[in-house]
């Protein structure tokens, strides 16, 4: 392409909504997701990999498709979607009337580079739309070993840690 610099572009990585994982048991809800919170380093679209020291750095020559909140939150109302789980899921700003909404904060999205494998923690909370009062709260995780530290070996690992996990809040929510 003209115009382009000298450098290569990136591999871009998505992340996807778990399909098969049974109709999970639901209520007639209507709930809105909100956007993750993180900290910085997080909200970004590059993949972390994490040093015995905690040091944090970004896996050269991969990128994800947009910024992590956006994509978590995205695949998490498709993973609610997916199950079937309640009646109506949707986004702040989306003009329905919820009775519940999720409020969930990305603790780890990274590779943890002494072990190996792609980690995963995210906080949930449930709170009651008009009473804004939290109905329940936890924590969900997983840890999958990464094939290689590389661009494909972390995005295929950290796709399916967030699987997993999306399936837990699904199941519990």
């Amino acid at each position: 392409m003209a115009g382009c610099s000298g450098g290569a572009a990136p591999t871009t990585y998505d992340l996807s909504a778990p399909r098969d994982f049974g109709r999970a048991r639901g209520s007639g809800g209507v709930l809105i997701v909100a956007q993750p919170t993180t900290v910085q380093a997080l909200d970004a679209d590059r993949l972390i990999v994490k040093d015995s020291s905690g040091a944090l750095s970004f896996l050269g020559g991969a990128q994800w498709a947009d910024r992590v909140p956006n994509l978590v939150q995205t695949r998490l109302i498709q993973t609610f979607e997916n199950g079937s789980r309640i009646a109506t899921v949707g986004r702040p700003g989306e003009r329905i009337v919820p009775d519940l909404q999720l409020n969930t904060d990305i603790r780890a999205f990274n590779i943890d580079a002494a072990s190996g494998q792609a980690v995963v923690e995210i906080t949930a909370k449930l709170i009651g739309d008009r009473t804004g009062k939290v109905q329940r709260a936890r924590v969900f995780s997983a840890r999958v070993p990464a094939s290689a530290v590389d661009g494909a070996g972390a995005a295929q690992a950290l796709d399916q840690a967030l699987s997993q996990v999306l399936i837990q809040i699904v199941r519990w929510a």
